[in-house]
């Protein structure tokens, strides 16, 4: 597919590079990049078994876009799904800034806020304490906001609570001058084929979606084109009531029980790449890794 020019999104805070003059694809200075967070980071809703975890996600299709044009760009992803703010700073700071890298995405609380009692004043509390902490070793960092939740089944009740959440963290972004990567602002992200059936996760169409938007936000001329969604079928309402029991049964109750029995879906799991190394294997190899 052509490479196409992009510029920052909108709401963007912090620096990025800009775009080669005369529409050429400019290098990014980006070398070393480490991503943490929770489930979406890791990956979940998209699966491909070839990736590390048996999950591609939108953070492995921005290292495979950003390592097409930068000879030695290493990417490690130490995100894992069911992670709580706390647990994230504890367990993937430090090893995150102990890689070295040079740009860093971080995208945590969205379990939190999500909790009956989620303080999303408090969350930002801490993740302006982290920024900080990430900003000051020096690395690019990218922080997300939480999607616009008003269409979605049952969490979507929590939107006020993410708004505010989203606010706060723009705050964070500009007291550290950090980078928002605005998903709440991504209107695509309300149709339903950018979520997996789960309706907790997006959908490989999301990830991709949220991958363009991440480069386009740092400036980064990519090969990911738009992707459509098909017109969704009409349905009756016993076919759609019949779906939402279904989902109810298979995806919502075991995560209500989970919840009360404190327990996570990332129990016993670990990194998916818990070391920065060269994205081979991937649509976006740098040429020449094959040999």
């Amino acid at each position: 597919m052509p490479e196409t020019s992009s510029t920052p999104a909108a709401g963007t805070s912090g620096p990025a590079p800009e775009p080669a003059a005369g529409g050429e694809s400019a290098v990014h200075p980006w070398t070393r990049y480490v991503a943490i967070g929770d489930s979406f980071t890791e990956g979940i809703g998209d699966p491909n078994p070839r990736s590390p975890g048996g999950h591609r996600g939108w953070a492995d299709r921005v290292a495979e876009e950003l390592a097409r044009t930068r000879d030695g760009f290493a990417y490690a992803n130490l995100a894992i799904r069911g992670r709580l703010l706390n647990k994230i700073i504890e367990e993937q700071l430090e090893p995150a800034i102990e890689l070295h890298p040079d740009l860093i995405t971080i995208c945590a609380g969205g379990n939190d806020v999500i909790r009956p009692g989620g303080d999303p004043d408090k969350l930002a509390e801490k993740m302006d304490a982290a920024v900080d902490r990430l900003v000051s070793s020096g690395a690019t960092v990218v922080l997300f906001t939480g999607p616009d939740l008003g269409a979605t089944p049952v969490i979507g009740s929590v939107r006020g609570r993410v708004a505010v959440y989203n606010e706060n963290l723009r705050t964070v972004a500009a007291r550290h001058d950090a980078v928002i990567a605005d998903m709440w602002a991504l209107r695509q992200l309300s149709n339903r084929e950018m979520w997996a059936p789960d309706r907790l996760h997006f959908s490989p169409l999301g990830h991709h979606t949220i991958a363009a938007m991440v480069l386009e936000t740092l400036a980064v001329p990519h090969t990911l084109e738009p992707l459509e969604p098909k017109p969704m079928p009409v349905k009756n309402w016993r076919t759609a009531r019949t779906e939402d029991l279904t989902w109810a049964r298979e995806y919502f109750m075991p995560w209500v029980v989970r919840r009360v029995r404190h327990q996570s879906s990332g129990d016993g799991i670990s990194a998916k790449r818990p070391d920065a190394g060269p994205m081979f294997g991937g649509p976006g190899m740098p040429p020449g890794s094959a040999d």
